[in-house]
């Protein structure tokens, strides 16, 4: 049995996760309507956090970023995101992701984050599992993620979930994770 397999969850439309810690988040699919409380999340994560997500720096996504995160082409992506109820809006406390080549690929590019007072709960796991759900009944054969060799976080979370890791050939600083569906 594949270890991200987990039947006892729902899948495809929103619904409620409990954390370890006893939080509930609501997982749903990314909307346009999300980009200002996507651009807050983004903002809201710590330096390191936003590095692992984007293998870069950034302080603040700009407009063609932003887009490309709540604009989803569903023909070639899927985009998940747990919210949470603060002061009258919902708040964006983690994100996955995979986007596909083409509509006919059978691989697809993953990414997960989540806010860094809501790590360590389980909701990274939570949200690759829905993604990787997506990602079976679309036809994909294979999810795969580029990390920075030193995210320890995402080695454990891709261990965990039965993803294989193997060193970049092309950039010895990163690592593919490949989980096969």
């Amino acid at each position: 049995m594949n270890e991200i397999s987990d039947s006892s969850r729902p899948s495809g439309p929103p619904h409620a996760q409990t954390l370890r810690d006893g939080r509930v988040v609501r997982i749903r699919d990314i909307a346009p309507s999300d980009r200002s409380a996507e651009r807050a999340f983004i903002e809201g994560l710590s330096d390191e956090s936003r590095r692992h997500r984007f293998l870069a720096q950034l302080k603040s996504p700009d407009d063609k970023l932003l887009d490309s995160l709540v604009n989803i082409d569903a023909r070639r992506e899927a985009a998940l995101v747990a919210v949470v109820s603060y002061e009258g809006t919902e708040r964006i406390v983690g994100a996955a992701r995979f986007s596909m080549a083409s509509p006919d690929a059978v691989d697809g590019e993953c990414a997960v984050v989540v806010a860094d007072d809501w790590q360590d709960q389980g909701l990274g796991t939570a949200l690759v599992r829905d993604l990787a759900e997506r990602a079976r009944a679309r036809g994909l054969r294979r999810m795969y993620s580029m990390d920075l060799a030193g995210n320890a976080d995402m080695r454990e979370l891709a261990s965990h979930l039965g993803f294989r890791a193997r060193v970049d050939p092309g950039d010895a600083s990163l690592i593919i994770h490949e989980l096969v569906l």
